[in-house]
């Protein structure tokens, strides 16, 4: 394979989902293996909300939440923080190889408020639940975390809810029609795409030499920021984004992404469960209230805002500026759940138990009761797909009977 080919067909072109998706599943079993944590971004993005409090002369840091999830250091010395780092630079760097990159206004004001006001609540029900779509979701079940179940169901409600809300008239953005002669013709820019193309390989290398240079001082920080780098190019050349997972569930009917999601989390269970058993300790926590109440918001959130907590990543970093306020609300969110904490944290979930289905059920027994739960999940997604486009040509007969 020639060097344009491979550009052509790994570079510039679209990753299919379901590949990428089990790619990402193991790498995140790789990344807890090496870094001792899970795959999770909105833990850092409240420290970085922490961090801007501080710059105004609050103090967070004596808040109960930043006492569980810390608050030392800057990004730069935390793992979760080079893990970012890496995943926004490996957005950045596909984004140009694929010369996708383009500022792009919200289409109405409404946009506005729905991606700020969704973000807020997406924010503060990943905060409440201890994880977004990633902590308490893709790497919350492998990790065998019983909360992480409990989140899951309650998201998939709260984005019912949320597909609901948002086809309501209020959110209909009018449509201006303008009469042309002729279609515009479409223009080819080769000469932008070749210099972004060159931008975005110096970006990725420039990424992996700092990575690797951390490598020398701080082993898990170099390796936490290559992870990143690997996340970034998954989520943005796949267009990985688990709000549609959802959203399509309830709108359209289709469960492709979700499908390829429940697969790489089982393709991650296993690994988890190896390194387990070789004594990393997995990241369990609360199976309360706030579990299911973080789920329903973040489920509803991420649908009104129209992105979650990987899917504002990368269309941030395309020059959408829909997301660039959908990230500002989440940080909102997760700093005002921060706030609020130490006031829900013994109602909602410190007084509850952190479950452990490998301690429940016995290592094999907890392996194999997140099988089968994770095999009922892609059965019911099976039968709601066929379910919904069966119900489509009946409900349409009974509207031409009707009309006829």
């Amino acid at each position: 394979m020639s060097w344009q080919q491979f550009k052509s067909q790994y570079l510039v072109r679209f990753w299919a989902p379901l590949p990428a998706v089990i790619a990402a599943g193991i790498l995140a079993t790789y990344y807890f293996g090496v870094t001792g944590t899970f795959w999770a971004v909105t833990g850092e993005f409240t420290r970085w909300g922490g961090h801007v409090l501080q710059w105004f002369g609050f103090h967070p840091e004596q808040w109960g939440y930043f006492n569980v999830i810390g608050l030392q250091g800057t990004p730069l010395e935390r793992i979760d923080g080079r893990m970012i780092i890496g995943m926004f630079a490996g957005c950045i760097a596909a984004a140009l190889w694929a010369n996708n990159v383009k500022l792009r206004m919200p289409q109405h004001r409404i946009r506005i408020v729905q991606a700020l006001l969704g973000g807020i609540i997406a924010g503060f029900g990943a905060r409440l639940a201890m994880g977004c779509n990633l902590a308490a979701f893709f790497t919350g079940i492998p990790q065998f975390s019983l909360h992480a179940w409990f989140f899951a169901l309650a998201t998939a409600a709260g984005s019912y809810f949320g597909a609901k809300f948002t086809l309501l008239p209020m959110f209909r953005i009018p449509v201006k029609l303008q009469r042309v002669n002729a279609a515009a013709p479409l223009t080819q820019k080769p000469e932008q795409a070749r210099r972004r193309f060159r931008l975005g390989m110096v970006i990725f290398c420039l990424a992996i030499a700092w990575s690797l240079w951390t490598l020398l001082d701080s082993p898990k920080l170099g390796m936490a920021m290559l992870f990143g780098i690997g996340f970034g190019l998954l989520i943005e050349r796949a267009q990985i984004c688990f709000t549609s997972a959802f959203r399509d569930l309830w709108i359209t009917g289709r469960t492709h992404m979700a499908k390829a999601i429940i697969l790489g989390m089982a393709v991650s269970a296993i690994g988890i469960f190896s390194y387990v058993q070789l004594g990393v300790s997995p990241k369990i926590l609360w199976a309360g209230p706030n579990a299911v109440i973080g789920g329903l918001l973040f489920g509803f959130g991420i649908v009104l805002a129209g992105g979650c907590e990987t899917g504002w990543m990368y269309r941030a970093v395309e020059g959408q500026i829909h997301y660039w306020w959908v990230g500002l609300g989440n940080i909102i969110g997760a700093t005002l759940l921060a706030y609020y904490w130490d006031g829900l944290a013994p109602v909602l979930a410190t007084n509850y138990d952190k479950i452990n289905l490998l301690d429940t059920f016995g290592p094999i027994g907890g392996l194999l009761v997140t099988y089968l739960l994770l095999a009922l999940a892609f059965a019911a997604m099976l039968w709601w797909e066929k379910r919904f486009f069966r119900a489509k040509p009946d409900a349409q007969v009974t509207n031409l009977r009707s009309t006829s």
